[in-house]
């Protein structure tokens, strides 16, 4: 912490410290705005060479001190004089046609300084420099004369010398296949797709995952905003900790953290400590042992490949997703000490004092870790929520006393200007890119800006609930993409249920990669209620068909299982199969269970309960989340929550046990509940065409014959209508079916009521009605429909039963 001082007295002093970060901020605009400007000039400086430049070029020739000062020389290009020299060095005594490209560069320098990122800087930067070279060195090779009428030289002075010495050293052809091979180098290491197309045209089969080029790129840290009111600063590990000094109407010393990225782990390392007694302990690493794979060796088999079937399928790459993030997303010093200020000055309106205060960015919200002085109440704090919020005049203030294994307490603020997460970014980091998880699903980035990730498969299921419009689709869109860039077709299979027919209907194209459907089934998205109950039961004859299969082969899970798959311990022809994951994405779950309750919850039920072991996982949605929706059996089988804005703290409870959730701020603002733990994340944003494109390469490959065929379900046969008797009727049957017609509704209820009767025999004459036609099948709580209208039919019909 910060040692004491005393105050400021010198007022120039403390204006100057609040007004530097303005300064430096308009500082950086004006000097990137000048670049531009720079840029415009030379640009028509160029132009205006191509058509002037012969007309110019007797004046060119000249000094440029007389050129400049002679006011009596003038030329045509629109530039003047000084756009005139500067076209003729940069054109005919540099680089020729090839100097536009260094307009290019001052482009993207003058919005770099300005803050604004068009493009990969580094790398623009280096791509550019190169085709600069290979332009004047192509432009210099092709015209190496130019016509004495000519006024420039297409490849400039530098290309035509480089050329004809390189033609001198090497030949002409030897010349045209290095210009050729420096071509196709430049557009390989550029652009990933060229690489695939010309990999692909070689038959060259690449086994492994594509690493994307640049994953490092993304993993950036931001730059510091540091200013004169900053009293020091320390960095270690890419973290930038400010600490800030006193205000004029503080009586202690503050210190405020601002940490803006992680702090890396360090690696684990042997390391000698000396104790107590001065003696050091040398600890080594226990050296491990290569195991031989006595399997392979007792069979003599190579081990199965369950990607053979689609050996030539190539992963996505991240060139179909689209980096959303703007530029201006910066947390600037002025808000953070705002903010901290304004917290401490509520607190103690309330004579709460804080001993120490620490700000981590994250990409939407703020948290502010303050740690309260002796004998402060943790539930006074808790109090003050609504306090804090109309004092810092934000939206989604939430507070977390305590935060679990810190000691300390926690004050979530939004940001004046939430950054974007892409879900290109959290794709290409290298937490996800080197996951070792069996279904790793990367949700967005937490307030440390890590990239948050689970693994499904240890879930094992996930319940997502959040009003409408609050990013509920786009995490589900997430959770999707994340497994489509890392499974093969062969490892994964989905089921899609859908009652709305158009939030996951964009996946239907990957019917013969991706999905799992009944036999005979005409849509790969279900949406029909029936299909919906026949789908789940099938699954569960699934999870039984696959338990089996576990219980023959003395394995414990699928893992296990297609372990000993793989490595040819399992014969095939006793039905043992490799076993792929199947994940089941249900979308509107409220609609299905208000449609068919019972008969859709207790088979979900079910699979959750046991599907675990065998590979089969569920991630149901709805923006219902009231308790009877999500029931207690739903609940307790479905211990990993996702929770994005809801509207009250009842439903927040309802999905999460506990509020917080009715207080985020929306737009994929979300609170992730894993057993005990709870964790904000900002969820990763991609957009619809992302989803298309990215399905649309992969449904132009080649797939397998028809989509992954779970079992035939044939429904249980209850008593129908064909299992009546009408020989045996009831004694009151001919006077139920009277009242019936008589009042037009067909209800056991009314039958019950009507004779007096129990529920059972009411229940048995109302199936006798429908064997005999006089009433509709059952419509679950609402009255059967009457198929006779008058009297005189219904005595037609009674006659001729007896």
């Amino acid at each position: 912490m910060a040692s004491k001082t005393t105050k400021p007295t010198n007022s120039r002093r403390k204006k100057k410290k609040t007004s530097n970060p303005v300064n430096k901020e308009k500082f950086r605009f004006i000097l990137g705005l000048f670049v531009l400007l720079i840029s415009a000039y030379l640009l028509i400086s160029f132009i205006s060479f191509l058509f002037y430049g012969a007309a110019d070029q007797s004046k060119l020739d000249l000094p440029w001190s007389q050129l400049v000062f002679e006011s009596d020389i003038h030329v045509g290009n629109k530039a003047g004089k000084t756009g005139a020299w500067l076209a003729e060095v940069f054109m005919n005594r540099g680089f020729g046609f090839a100097s536009f490209l260094f307009i290019y560069l001052l482009i993207i320098i003058g919005f770099r300084i300005m803050k604004i990122r068009l493009v990969k800087f580094r790398r623009s930067l280096v791509f550019s420099l190169l085709l600069i070279i290979w332009f004047s060195l192509t432009a210099g090779f092709v015209f190496p004369i130019t016509d004495a009428a000519s006024f420039i030289y297409p490849g400039g002075r530098y290309g035509f010398i480089l050329s004809n010495w390189l033609s001198s050293l090497i030949g002409f052809t030897g010349l045209a296949l290095l210009l050729f091979i420096l071509l196709l180098s430049i557009i390989v290491f550029r652009f990933e797709k060229a690489y695939a197309l010309l990999s692909g045209l070689m038959i060259w089969e690449r086994k492994e995952k594509p690493i994307e080029e640049n994953a490092e790129e993304v993993i950036q840290t931001k730059e510091e905003a540091a200013d004169n009111s900053i009293s020091k600063v320390i960095e270690e590990d890419d973290v930038v900790q400010a600490l800030f000094g006193p205000d004029d109407d503080d009586d202690d010393q503050l210190e405020l953290e601002s940490i803006r990225e992680p702090r890396k782990e360090p690696a684990n390392a042997t390391k000698a400590k000396p104790d107590s007694d001065g003696l050091e302990l040398m600890v080594h690493e226990r050296a491990e042992e290569e195991e031989a794979d006595g399997d392979l060796a007792e069979n003599g088999m190579e081990a199965y490949d369950p990607t053979l079937e689609l050996s030539k399928y190539k992963f996505p790459t991240l060139e179909f997703l689209e980096d959303h993030r703007s530029g201006n997303a910066e947390v600037s010093n002025e808000e953070l000490i705002a903010n901290k200020n304004k917290i401490v000055e509520t607190l103690r309106h309330y004579k709460i004092e804080i001993t120490k205060i620490r700000a981590t960015i994250g990409p939407t919200i703020t948290l502010y870790e303050i740690v309260p002085a002796p004998g402060i109440r943790i539930a006074k704090i808790k109090n003050l929520e609504d306090d804090i919020a109309l004092s810092l005049a934000a939206l989604g203030i939430r507070i977390i006393a305590p935060i679990p294994g810190r000691g300390t307490i926690g004050i979530e603020v939004p940001n004046q200007n939430p950054e974007i997460v892409s879900m290109r970014s959290i794709l290409s980091s290298r937490k996800f890119q080197e996951s070792t998880a069996e279904l790793p699903i990367a949700l967005g980035k937490t307030i440390s800006n890590e990239t948050f990730l689970i693994d499904l498969a240890k879930m094992p299921h996930i319940l997502v609930a959040g009003a409408t419009g609050q990013g509920k689709s786009v995490g589900i869109n997430v959770v999707i993409t994340s497994l489509l860039y890392k499974l093969h077709p062969s490892q994964l299979k989905f089921v899609f249920i859908d009652p709305k027919k158009v939030e996951l209907n964009l996946y239907s194209v990957l019917e013969k990669h991706y999905l799992a459907k009944l036999p005979n089934d005409d849509e790969p998205v279900i949406t029909d209620i029936q299909k919906v109950k026949y789908t789940l039961n099938s699954l569960n004859v699934e999870m039984d068909q696959r338990y089996d299969l576990l219980k023959k082969a003395h394995a414990r899970n699928v893992k296990e299982y297609n372990g000993k798959f793989i490595s040819r311990r399992l014969n095939p022809e006793k039905g043992h199969r490799f076993m792929p994951y199947i994940v089941v994405v249900i979308d509107e779950f409220a609609d299905l269970i208000m449609t068919a309750g019972k008969e859709i919850e207790l088979p979900i039920a079910r699979i959750a309960q046991l599907a675990r072991a065998v590979g089969i996982h569920m991630i149901i949605a709805t923006q219902r989340p009231s308790t009877n929706i999500i029931t207690g059996v739903i609940k307790a089988n479905f211990p990993a929550r996702i929770a994005f804005k809801v509207a009250s703290m009842i439903d927040s409870r309802t999905i999460l046990d506990t509020p917080g959730a009715n207080q985020l701020i929306g737009k994929g603002d979300m609170l992730i509940s894993v057993g005990s733990n709870m964790t904000r994340v900002q969820c990763a944003f991609i957009d619809t065409p992302e989803v298309e494109q990215l399905c649309s390469f992969i449904s132009e490959q080649q797939g397998l014959p028809s989509a992954y065929l779970l079992p035939e379900y044939v429904g249980d046969d209850e008593p129908g209508p064909g299992d009546v008797d009408l020989n045996n009727r009831d004694d009151l049957f001919d006077d139920a079916a009277r009242i019936v017609v008589g009042n037009q509704m067909g209800s056991t209820s009314m039958i019950q009521r009507k004779f007096s009767i129990g529920y059972n025999r009411a229940g048995r004459i109302m199936d006798q009605l429908e064997a005999a036609g006089v009433v509709g099948p059952s419509e679950g709580s609402k009255a059967r429909q009457v198929l006779i209208q008058d009297e005189y039919s219904l005595e037609q019909l009674l006659n001729s039963f007896n």
